[in-house]
C-alpha cells in the first residue's frame, strides 16, 4: 500500500548523498579488508517500523548489506542518508545479536487518495466505482470506501483497520458491506447489508487467521409471478431477516514476483454461521486455492481450485439468495448464473458447488509493443444440490460440466486488459455458454 511518490522521493531525492556516503563506506570497506576488522559484523539485515515502504526498498537506499562490518561511524553515516530521503521522523541502526538493525518510524507522507474508474466486463457490463482510501485517517487506522454501481448492481465496501491494535500482529477492523442485485437473468432480487467488527492475527507473513461477529439483514424481493414454485415460496418463508453471525477466515500466502510471473501458492478459507438466535441458522464454507508452479523461464502451470457448501443446521434449508451460482469468471465457458439445477427458466443455484482449472501460461516480451501473458486452460466442476426438489420434480445431482479456452492478459496504456475464449466440453440441457469473457478497467 505504499505509493510511487514516495518510493520516487527516496530513489531521487536522495541520490547525491547516498552516493557519497557510499563511496565512503567502500574506502571504509577497502580499508577493513588491508587490515584488521574494526567493525562487527552481521549475519542478516532486519528493519523494523515499516508501515508504507516496502523493507527491501529501506535496506537498499543506502546500500545495507549482510555480511559487511560496518564501523559505528558508517552505521551513524547511514542513519543521515536514510534520514535525507525526507519521509522518516526517525532512523537508528544497530546490532542486535547477530542482525543490524534498521529501525525507522515514518512520517505521514501519504494524503488521501479519491479515484473513479470505470469496469468493463462480460459478467456484469460496465460497472462504474468511486473509492476513496486514507493511511492514517485516524492516528494509526488506515480507512477505505468504494462504490459500485451500474443498473444491476449497487454496492458498498468500507472498511477501518487498525493494525497491531493489541500488540504486534494483532490487528482489529470494522466492515461495513452492502448490495442490491438486481440481474435481468434472475426473477427476484436481493438486497444484503452487513457490519462486522473483527481481529486478524498474523503469526507470519504467509498467515492471516480472522474471527469476526457482525450483523446482516438480508431478503428476497420482487420475485415475478412467472417465476418457480420454489423460489416464490422461498421469498415468502424468508421475509427479511436480521441477525448476528460469526466468520472464521484463514488465509495462507507464499507468492513471490509480480502478476506476469507470479510463483507460489495462495489459499482461502471462510466458515460462515448466519443468522445466529433464529430457527434459520446455516453454515456456510467457502474455499478457494491457487497454485503457481514454474516450468521454464517465463513459463509457468497454474492449478485452481474453488468451491462452497450451505447447510441448514436446524432442519431449515437455504433459499436461492444463500445458495451459489458460478459462471462466468468463476467457470469459463459458461453465462454467470447459468447452470447447475433448474426449474422451468430459473436457475435456483446450488446448495454445493466444486470447479477445478489447470493452465499453462506464458509470457511474451515483444520489442515493439506491450508484453502479455498467454494461456490454454481447462476448467471442471458443477453447481449440485437442493434440500427441496419438489418431490423430485427438480433435478439436482451431480452433472459435471467443462471447458476448454485460451487467455490472454495485457496492458494499453496503463489499461489492464484480460481477455478469454472458451468452449463447453460437457454440459447439461439448459445450460447457458458464455463463449468470450472480458474485462477492461480504466482509472481516472
Amino acid at each position: 500500500m505504499h505509493s510511487n511518490m514516495i518510493m520516487n522521493t527516496i530513489r531521487f531525492a536522495t541520490l547525491s548523498r547516498c552516493a557519497r556516503v557510499i563511496a565512503g563506506l567502500t574506502g571504509f570497506a577497502l580499508v577493513a579488508a588491508a587490515g584488521p576488522l574494526w567493525g562487527a559484523v552481521s549475519s542478516r539485515v532486519e528493519v523494523r517500523g515499516a508501515q508504507f515502504i516496502p523493507e527491501a526498498d529501506i535496506q537498499r537506499t543506502c546500500g545495507v548489506e549482510a555480511g559487511v562490518p560496518y564501523s559505528d561511524a558508517e552505521l551513524r553515516d547511514i542513519e543521515a542518508c536514510l534520514m535525507s530521503t525526507a519521509v522518516f521522523e526517525r532512523v537508528s541502526l544497530y546490532r542486535e545479536s547477530d542482525a543490524l538493525i534498521i529501525d525507522v518510524v515514518e512520517l505521514d507522507t501519504r494524503p488521501g487518495r479519491l479515484s473513479g474508474a470505470l469496469f468493463y466486463d462480460s459478467q456484469d457490463d460496465v460497472t462504474a466505482r468511486l473509492s476513496y482510501e486514507r493511511e492514517n485517517l485516524f492516528p494509526g487506522v488506515y480507512g477505505a470506501l468504494e462504490v459500485s454501481f451500474n443498473p444491476e448492481i449497487k454496492r458498498l465496501d468500507g472498511r477501518l483497520i487498525w493494525d497491531d491494535a493489541f500488540g504486534e500482529g494483532l490487528d482489529f477492523g470494522l466492515s461495513v458491506y452492502g448490495e442490491h442485485l438486481e440481474y435481468d437473468d434472475r426473477s427476484y432480487a436481493q438486497k444484503s447489508i452487513q457490519i462486522e467488527p473483527q481481529l486478524a492475527w498474523r503469526p507470519d507473513d504467509g498467515i492471516r487467521i480472522e474471527v469476526g461477529m457482525g450483523v446482516r439483514q438480508y431478503r428476497m424481493e420482487g420475485v415475478e409471478p412467472g417465476a418457480s414454485p420454489l423460489l416464490i415460496d422461498e421469498a415468502i418463508s424468508l421475509g427479511e431477516v436480521t441477525a448476528p453471525y460469526l466468520r472464521f477466515g484463514l488465509q495462507l500466502n507464499n507468492l513471490d514476483g509480480d502478476e506476469a510471473v507470479r510463483m507460489g501458492y495462495e489459499a482461502s478459507l471462510q466458515q460462515f454461521f448466519w443468522n445466529l438466535g433464529t430457527d434459520d441458522i446455516l453454515s456456510e464454507t467457502r474455499v478457494s486455492g491457487r497454485i503457481y508452479v514454474p516450468l521454464q523461464p517465463r513459463t509457468r502451470l497454474v492449478l485452481g481450485l474453488r468451491g462452497g457448501a450451505v447447510l441448514g443446521m436446524d432442519g431449515n434449508s437455504p433459499r436461492a439468495v444463500d445458495r451459489f451460482f458460478p459462471g462466468g469468471e468463476a467457470f469459463r465457458g459458461f453465462a454467470p448464473r447459468g447452470l447447475g439445477p433448474q426449474d422451468g427458466d430459473d436457475v435456483l443455484g446450488g446448495d454445493y458447488y466444486l470447479v477445478g482449472s489447470v493452465e499453462l501460461q506464458r509470457q511474451f516480451e515483444l520489442e515493439h509493443g506491450p508484453n502479455f501473458l498467454a494461456g490454454i486452460f481447462a476448467d471442471v466442476g458443477t453447481s449440485w444440490g437442493l434440500d427441496d426438489d419438489r418431490d423430485g420434480l427438480i433435478d439436482d445431482g451431480w452433472h459435471r460440466r467443462s471447458s476448454l479456452g485460451v487467455s490472454l492478459t495485457f496492458d494499453v496504456a496503463d489499461i489492464p486488459v484480460s481477455l478469454y475464449v472458451a468452449h463447453p466440453i460437457e454440459r447439461e440441457a439448459g445450460d447457458e455458454s458464455q463463449t468470450f469473457g472480458l474485462s477492461v478497467s480504466a482509472r481516472f
